[in-house]
């Protein structure tokens, strides 16, 4: 499928890029048991990020604690976006692997996806205000 993907674009001008979802970040050990996957968290998105570049495609979404493995394996040139990204002292929610935003970058990710901490906030701009605050401590 990813090869696929990756194939499709073959001779387009300025191809969209293309990023493979690893791992929900509402997922952790006792779920991923629960569906039959006896690997941890970090060993599942490794195995998919692998399969990912074996694919051709330098594209990933991963969770905050996956971010600097992917990068390792990754390179520098790699588009890791990350969702997942809740603000100092925010509701994690239903989310189980999770950072803040300054952390994920400091991990290294290039793009953060933060939904719930602006959308679901009474003032959503001043969360997101605070949210860009937050990222410039990272810079």
């Amino acid at each position: 499928m990813l090869t696929a993907a990756r194939k499709a674009l073959e001779g387009v001008a300025d191809p969209p890029e293309v990023l493979a979802v690893t791992m929900l970040t509402s997922m952790d050990t006792e779920q991923m048991s629960d569906v039959g996957l006896e690997r941890s968290p970090a060993q599942q998105v490794n195995l998919l990020a692998q399969m990912t570049l074996e694919s051709g495609i330098r594209g990933f979404v991963c969770s905050p604690q996956e971010v600097a493995a992917v990068r390792a394996l990754a390179g520098a040139e790699a588009a890791i976006v990350v969702p997942g990204i809740r603000p100092t002292g925010a509701d994690t929610a239903d989310q189980k692997r999770i950072a803040t935003p300054a952390e994920t970058l400091r991990m290294g990710a290039s793009y953060l996806v933060v939904g719930r901490p602006i959308t679901q906030s009474s003032h959503p701009a001043e969360a997101a205000s605070a949210i860009l605050a937050e990222m410039a401590t990272a810079l």
